[in-house]
């Protein structure tokens, strides 16, 4: 007998959760923590995923390239283009379209006019080709280890890479950079070293970021 009501009594604590010893988990609400009938405020569920850009690889989030980077870059990818248009305009030259007068001034000036073109004509071909076939990176990023990306997650495009590099970089700038002697592509440049999300300023018209790879 009293092992038949030590065994009930046993089951009667286990099926009333140990007399009281054990508590019941608190109900979820709707901010998905316990405790809380409202949206938790920020932190309360433990560590939260960074802002973008923070190294967060666990988490496979983007890392920002830093400015060394990009001038790197942008110096690789300035060879490229200055090594194609010179395959361009010395072909070119040698058939004789630059006019060849008495003139050495106007010679020069015919010159200088068809290097510009063929430096136009690759640039506006170079980047745009690549990034869109690459979704975002260049020979030149590519050997720093970076390439661009859209805030909103969408892919490189031709399109876009037009827009970007061309549209924006090149058209844009390059104007406003002739207004004002230069100072306004040189700030472009320069605007990452003091940027939290080390951007240029043609990153925040077309909402990109430059990311190591």
């Amino acid at each position: 007998m009293s092992s038949g009501s030590s065994t009930g009594s046993t089951d009667g604590l286990r099926s009333h959760g140990g007399g009281g010893s054990e508590r019941p988990a608190p109900p979820q609400h709707e901010s998905g923590l316990p405790g809380y009938t409202s949206p938790a405020p920020p932190g309360a569920g433990g560590p939260v995923a960074p802002a973008f850009g923070q190294q967060a690889d666990v988490l496979g989030r983007y890392v920002l390239s830093g400015w060394w980077r990009r001038a790197g870059a942008q110096v690789i990818d300035g060879i490229i283009i200055s090594v194609g248009a010179l395959v361009l305009f010395l072909p070119l030259v040698a058939a004789g379209v630059s006019v060849d007068t008495d003139g050495g001034y106007v010679a020069l000036v015919a010159a200088g006019i068809l290097w510009i073109l063929c430096v136009a004509v690759v640039a506006l071909l170079y980047a745009p080709t690549m990034m869109a076939r690459t979704n975002g990176k260049t020979l030149g990023r590519m050997a720093t280890g970076i390439r661009v990306v859209r805030t909103s997650g969408e892919s490189i495009t031709f399109g876009f890479a037009m827009l970007r590099e061309v549209v924006v970089k090149t058209i844009l700038f390059g104007i406003a950079g002739a207004m004002t002697g230069g100072i306004a592509q040189l700030v472009d440049y320069l605007w990452p070293l003091w940027d939290e999300e080390n951007r240029c300023l043609h990153d925040f018209i077309v909402q990109t970021r430059v990311v190591k790879d």
